[in-house]
């Protein structure tokens, strides 16, 4: 199997296209030279990767196979040629952290305030998404630590305890979940909520909890970030489902009720994962420990 990077943007292109002449043009290729190349991919595996009808191409299976690889090598690649871009710019280096959102609005401002004090030539490209989407990225390559909950499925990664963050139901003073003995999370979507904005991934997650038990969130008003919830539940809008972190930083200040929710998804912890932490660079490792200390 002979391929290289031309290769496998052509054949990428091809199949977003729907047809080789717009993949070829797309590449900038000429027509009978795009030919030849899927042709020699053909021949070097032994089996076709496309097939061909009169409205254009689609994948076979090992077209298909053959795709999701091509578009993860062009990933690696893009972020190789920033990364040293970036070096030419005479910075050291660069951490790609993903997290969820507990751990980006409450965990993590401080410590990497410190550790980019203490490591002036080093960026942190942070990016906020579902646990179980950062958990995917990290077992692809695709970044180089992730701080993910318990709920999300991370076996097969190397991980390190990083904080503990229940989950707990926020209502008004007065609301009749504040005087419910112990309500859980089913019982609460009954009543209208204050969630978070539409790409929390906190957000997400509670949404799909809800469409676990047959049920969808009556959510009356999003608000950005935890603190937002909070005050816009204590106003009386609704009741509203937070990191415990979050609304200890509220204690005795606003008209708040608060009750930890008891499904085990809810007590939940952190973890600082990555695929191999032996194999991070120094600043990388370095992180690491700012995190897990």
């Amino acid at each position: 199997m002979h391929f290289d990077l031309i290769d496998l943007k052509l054949f990428q292109h091809t199949l977003e296209c729907g047809n080789i002449t717009a993949g070829a043009s797309r590449s900038h290729l000429s027509l009978p030279a795009a030919s030849a190349r899927i042709r020699a991919m053909e021949a070097s595996l032994g089996i076709p990767l496309l097939e061909r009808n009169r409205r254009g191409v689609q994948p076979t299976p090992a077209g298909q196979a053959l795709l999701q690889h091509a578009r993860l090598i062009t990933q690696q690649v893009e972020r190789l040629q920033f990364d040293l871009g970036l070096y030419a710019q005479g910075q050291q280096g660069q951490v790609r952290l993903l997290c969820n959102t507990a751990a980006l609005t409450e965990y993590l401002p401080e410590l990497l305030a410190s550790y980019l004090a203490e490591n002036p030539g080093v960026s942190v490209d942070v990016q906020e998404l579902p646990s179980l989407r950062i958990v995917q990225a990290i077992t692809q390559g695709m970044a180089d630590l992730g701080i993910v909950s318990t709920a999300a499925p991370n076996e097969h990664l190397q991980t390190r305890p990083f904080r503990d963050d229940p989950l707990v139901l926020v209502a008004p003073q007065g609301h009749p979940l504040a005087s419910a003995l112990a309500p859980s999370f089913v019982d609460s979507l009954a009543h209208g909520y204050v969630g978070l904005g539409a790409g929390s991934a906190l957000g997400l997650y509670l949404e799909e909890q809800a469409l676990h038990e047959g049920q969808r969130m009556q959510v009356r008003v999003r608000a950005e970030g935890f603190d937002g919830v909070i005050r816009m539940v204590a106003g009386g809008a609704g009741i509203g489902v937070v990191p415990l972190a979050a609304v200890q930083r509220w204690q005795g200040m606003l008209p708040l009720h608060w009750v930890a929710l008891q499904e085990p998804w809810a007590n939940r912890r952190l973890l600082v994962c990555a695929r191999d932490f032996a194999a991070l660079p120094g600043y990388a490792a370095g992180l690491v420990s700012t995190l897990t200390h």
